[in-house]
């Protein structure tokens, strides 16, 4: 059981490392001037979604239940962060502040909406499960489109109609339907984006690591048997629901709020399937291979662009041929054969540093 217990900490620890040797390295190019305005206007991007892909992951990977309407919540994030911090802008002058808040309330709302299409969502399983939520990620977007909110010194005002019906006289539209929100502040930065992986990542690791994560992994691997163990599925199932639709409105936070504009049509079912591939791609289950997947992914496009009107067929190439790898027996006896030999030489050192010490003394 400590052997088991050193090795998760041991690879939490990695991930953690992973993370903030490259946090220092981005941050060295950054100041030596050697990252492109174009790489560094994706920075934040790819923080975004490296949380959504964590907490996709918690769904797909910890859970084992098919989500394809992720940028729903996402999408609920986005515009409750941006509407928090147009209203706080006379009230609050600090940016980093006003972001920490639209983020916190980002959370919130998206966990409001986890719980009310959780309860009645989570009683499906697989295919139905799939749809329903590809389903409420269309409603959202919908809804959004159609949505408008005003800001005067009465108050906030909100319409389905139009722009017109707000009857704000005098002050500002914060949300105008299909254009969705204009004149953004930008408050999201790489070093805000930075430290919201970590604070995704701690979340999903304690979680997966807790009672209620082994919990919510038993009931994955065989639902028959933890319910007659008594564990309580539909408790625990929407506990690692409502978290990971809390993350995921977190992360639409940080990434609305690193543009002056935004519209909810950012947030449709092409983005959910782009979050999907970031799980699929870096292993279902596997927090550090999403976060991987998702860096590189995000920024392989960028770094095609030199290929022109080619480099979306190349993009698609490069997805097809890691999934083959990644699921190729041979490839991954081979990695396990690499680590088994690393983990021997490793034992070896130790036993000879180990004998060194007993002959010194």
């Amino acid at each position: 059981m400590k052997n088991i217990k050193g090795k998760k900490l041991r690879s939490n620890m990695i991930t953690y490392l992973i993370v903030i040797i490259a946090f220092v390295i981005i941050q060295g190019l950054s100041s030596g001037g050697i990252l492109t305005n174009n790489i560094k206007g994706m920075l934040v991007p790819i923080c975004a979604y490296i949380c959504m892909a964590i907490s996709l992951n918690l769904t797909v990977g910890i859970l084992g239940e098919l989500s394809l309407g992720h940028a729903g919540f996402m999408s609920v994030g986005a515009f409750t962060g941006v509407v928090v911090t147009l209203c706080l802008e006379t009230s609050v002058s600090s940016g980093p502040l006003r972001l920490l808040i639209a983020i916190v309330c980002g959370a919130i709302t998206a966990a409001i909406a986890g719980v009310i299409i959780g309860i009645p969502v989570l009683r499906l399983q697989g295919d139905y499960l799939a749809i329903v939520t590809l389903a409420f990620g269309e409603i959202i977007k919908n809804i959004l489109n159609n949505t408008y909110i005003g800001l005067d010194e009465t108050g906030l005002h909100f319409s389905m109609k139009d722009m017109n019906a707000l009857q704000a006289a005098g002050g500002k539209v914060l949300l105008n339907g299909p254009m969705g929100a204009i004149g953004v502040t930008k408050l999201s930065t790489f070093a805000a984006g930075f430290i919201l992986v970590l604070v995704v990542l701690t979340v999903a690791l304690n979680l997966i690591n807790s009672r209620t994560g082994r919990a919510v992994m038993a009931i994955r691997d065989n639902r028959i048997a933890a319910e007659a163990t008594g564990i309580n599925i539909t408790k625990y199932k929407l506990m690692a629901f409502v978290t990971s639709a809390s993350l995921a409105g977190m992360a639409g936070a940080l990434y609305a709020l690193n543009y002056s504009t935004i519209v909810p049509k950012k947030f449709d079912f092409n983005t959910s399937i782009l979050i999907l591939v970031f799980v699929v791609l870096g292993g279902i289950g596997n927090i550090r291979g999403s976060i991987i997947a998702a860096a590189i992914l995000t920024i392989l496009p960028e770094m095609l662009r030199a290929f022109s009107n080619y480099r979306m067929l190349i993009y698609a190439i490069v997805l097809i041929l890691v999934m083959l790898g990644t699921n190729n027996p041979l490839l991954k006896r081979k990695i396990g054969e690499f680590r088994e030999k690393i983990g021997l030489s490793r034992k070896a050192i130790d036993m000879t540093t180990e004998g060194g010490d007993r002959d010194g003394k």
